[in-house]
């Protein structure tokens, strides 16, 4: 148990066993298609894990050019109705193999849309990678083709993921679990 910014924060993913999932997924995506390969990080909760699997990924051998795309869902109040493009690639997909990256895939709704558009742009493949999976969630027909790891229904923080814009740094994948009690 961590507290941190006076809440309790459980522990679901240690930082040790990130970087050694890390490594597996490198690994994996390097038996793939992974010639001119592109790295697309869906901004902002994947930056720790795209950094962390792109080094990873060198470490296969691997040289992928990397580029960040931020997408919003958008609808009224807490239901979302589609996705925007918040900032946009710089980069030309086509005939390029693409990776893209994020730190969890849930709905499905972001991740579709943007595997979708890289599709539209010419892309030769496009490929799929998330810290988390969090399929009871999934409202869309997608799955990721490298997962880091399963997670239950929880609202999760840390390792690039927030609450309020809090939590991002922390190394590991966690669960708040309420307010640290007062210090004697």
């Amino acid at each position: 148990m961590h507290i941190v910014r006076g809440k309790l924060i459980e522990p679901l993913y240690t930082a040790e066993q990130i970087a050694e999932r890390n490594r597996v997924l490198a690994t994996e995506i390097a038996k793939g298609p992974s010639d001119d390969l592109l790295v697309i990080a869906v901004l902002k909760g994947s930056f720790i894990f795209a950094a962390d699997l792109i080094r990873a990924l060198h470490s296969t051998g691997l040289a992928p050019e990397v580029e960040f795309i931020t997408l919003s869902s958008y609808g009224r109040g807490t239901v979302s109705q589609g996705v925007k493009i918040i900032k946009d690639i710089d980069s030309d997909v086509a005939g390029r193999n693409i990776l893209l990256i994020d730190d969890i895939l849930e709905s499905g709704r972001t991740l579709l849309f943007a595997k979708e558009l890289m599709y539209e742009r010419g892309a030769k493949s496009v490929s799929i990678a998330v810290l988390l999976d969090k399929s009871v969630k999934r409202e869309e027909n997608l799955e990721a083709d490298h997962v880091g790891f399963e997670c239950p229904d929880y609202f999760v923080v840390g390792y690039g993921m927030d609450v309020a814009y809090a939590f991002r740094e922390l190394p590991f994948v966690g669960v708040v679990t309420g307010d640290a009690p007062d210090a004697p």
